[in-house]
């Protein structure tokens, strides 16, 4: 047991604490991106590997919210542009809908990254109405890639006085909020959300067979 624990410590980070400082102060953009990027390297995205589309569609329960192929006709309530578009429904349900791996990553491309890269980092618009939403787990990860790759570059290139400032009339209510606390939230929505799908990978994997 001690040298599982050992061993697991080892593992919780990029320098296991040291490296992590300029002249004896913290050097808190550093420790801002190493909280998503460690994550995302030896957790998270290898979690992802293997998708399947069976997977990536899979209603683990009746009723879940998922990304389905674009009724036939005219469908005012469906969300997204092309062949695919997301279950949704204003306002949310309570209890609020399970929702599937297809559903949840297309959160996170674009009410976590996307609208985040294009708010502050110059990347296209997106919004839930408009969004390409991908129809197979190999786009969905080629997306997730794309979009997260802008985000942590981004993040990576900000200096302390930018993290500091007021993120901006984006945000809303959260107007005058510094943009360090935009990225703690967008982080731990990744960490929270990605292991959701990590969760119902594992439920797909044992199920019961029809």
């Amino acid at each position: 047991m001690v040298e599982e624990a050992a061993a697991e410590d080892e593992g919780r980070g990029p320098s296991g604490g040291e490296g992590l400082t300029r002249g004896g102060a913290l050097d808190i953009p550093r420790l801002l991106v190493d909280q998503m990027q460690w994550h995302w390297d030896n957790q998270a995205r290898p979690r992802l590997e293997g998708l399947t589309d069976d997977e990536y569609f899979w209603e683990p329960v009746p009723g879940a919210w998922n990304v389905r192929p674009r009724p036939s006709g005219t469908d005012a309530e469906a969300a997204g542009k092309g062949n695919f578009t997301i279950d949704f429904e204003y306002p949310e349900p309570v209890p609020a809908p399970v929702t599937t791996i297809a559903w949840r990553l297309s959160h996170i491309l674009v009410g976590v990254l996307g609208m985040r890269n294009a708010a502050h980092f110059g990347a296209p618009a997106v919004s839930y109405e408009t969004f390409e939403y991908p129809g197979t787990a190999a786009r969905a990860l080629e997306v997730l890639d794309e979009y997260y790759g802008t985000w942590i570059r981004s993040v990576a290139a900000l200096a302390e006085s930018a993290l500091a400032a007021p993120v901006g009339e984006a945000e809303g209510n959260w107007a005058q909020a510094p943009m360090a606390e935009l990225v703690l939230h967008i982080h731990r929505e990744m960490i929270h959300h990605l292991a959701e799908v990590a969760l119902l990978r594992d439920l797909y994997a044992h199920r019961t067979p029809k």
